[in-house]
């Protein structure tokens, strides 16, 4: 009688293929993150020695999805193909030469690309992982170079991973020459080349930063006068950190082409500006100006080579110039120490019963009267 009833045919199938169908469903469903966990970590013991310091947990979390998708992939397609209607219905037709396309035909070809797809993501994953145990090691060491370069490979692997997936693709899932394709981009090479100049140009701009290094990650620099840390150099463009955490984002081109000035190695930071005192102050209290200034940047143990001195007469005032050195490379103390002796130059000036002078102009005949 049981047998009777799982023989029953409904819309094309029988009882025992439905139950099949929804079996397979439910088992993928069901084991699929328990299996995609035992088969990350099952992975994870081939990569061991390369990563004796990182937790095999980083590992799974990265894996587990992809794992996941590639399980319900190939449980959905097997659970399927259990079934024959309307699987079996002919949706496209050709006479010459002949050529019949299933519903079937297509649920193979969409599953065999969604399969693919899933297989090259967890390839994708895994060079996460790798980047990640490399980037942590180049962390402990002294070198900065291996940080700035190991980001850009990367990004390159990746890239090329894509590259021949997407040709994988084109060759199972559409059944494309892939050989005959390639030939005929030859072609039409020159054309691809002329579009993507600008994007040549910066990937070539990015080898030419890794060859001549004038900067690393971490290094402040400034560029067209624009100033920032270097957080990562990519194919096409550099990431910078600009003193208000902003991001700003520079072409490769942009940095080799322009004037780029590398703060980083500089020892000290040059400050270099005028004050202008009042017409009304007398040579000996601008004489007594000057020392008080000088004697204060040289006593100040956040500057060197300091000095101040009576500069040039100007329409609004005599103007004095003051030059010092900053120790600190570091821009948050780099701005308070300037601060700091900005408050002290104006005590000086004060207790020295002179004033700032602010834009204007005095004729002749007022300055005799």
């Amino acid at each position: 009688m049981n047998n009777v009833f799982f023989d029953e045919i409904f819309w094309g199938n029988t009882v025992k293929q439905y139950c099949f169908l929804v079996g397979f469903v439910l088992l993928g469903l069901i084991f699929k993150r328990i299996v995609s966990r035992l088969v990350s970590v099952v992975l994870f013991t081939g990569f061991k020695k390369f990563a004796q310091d990182i937790n095999d947990g980083t590992f799974v979390s990265l894996l587990l999805k992809p794992i996941e998708s590639f399980i319900t992939f190939c449980t959905f397609y097997l659970a399927i193909n259990q079934i024959k209607h309307p699987l079996d219905v002919i949706i496209w037709h050709r006479v010459k030469p002949k050529l019949d396309i299933t519903i079937g035909d297509f649920v193979d070809k969409a599953f065999l690309f969604l399969i693919i797809l899933s297989i090259f993501w967890i390839i994708l994953r895994i060079v996460d992982f790798i980047a990640h145990v490399l980037k942590y090691k180049a962390s402990i060491t002294q070198n900065k170079a291996d940080d700035q370069l190991i980001p850009f490979l990367k990004e390159l692997t990746k890239t090329i991973i894509c590259f021949v997936g997407f040709f994988v693709l084109l060759g199972f899932v559409f059944e494309i020459n892939v050989l005959t394709l390639i030939t005929g981009l030859g072609i039409g090479g020159i054309a691809i080349a002329l579009a993507a100049k600008e994007s040549l140009e910066n990937l070539i701009g990015s080898f030419t930063i890794f060859l001549d290094k004038p900067f690393t990650v971490g290094d402040v620099v400034k560029v067209d006068g624009i100033e920032g840390a270097i957080q990562k150099v990519g194919f096409r463009s550099t990431w910078l950190t600009s003193p208000d955490k902003t991001t700003i984002v520079i072409p490769n081109k942009a940095m080799i082409d322009g004037v780029l000035e590398n703060v980083t190695l500089r020892d000290y930071r040059r400050v270099n500006f005028h004050i202008n005192l009042t017409y009304e102050t007398g040579s000996e209290v601008v004489k007594n100006i000057l020392i008080a200034i000088n004697t204060y940047l040289e006593d100040n143990p956040n500057t060197r080579d300091g000095y101040a001195t009576f500069d040039n007469f100007v329409d609004s005032g005599l103007s004095i110039q003051v030059i010092y050195l900053v120790i600190s490379m570091e821009h948050r103390q780099y701005v308070q120490v300037k601060e700091e002796i900005n408050f002290k130059l104006i005590a000086i000036v004060r207790e020295q019963g002179s004033d700032f002078a602010y834009p204007t102009q005095r004729s002749i005949t007022d300055q005799r009267n």
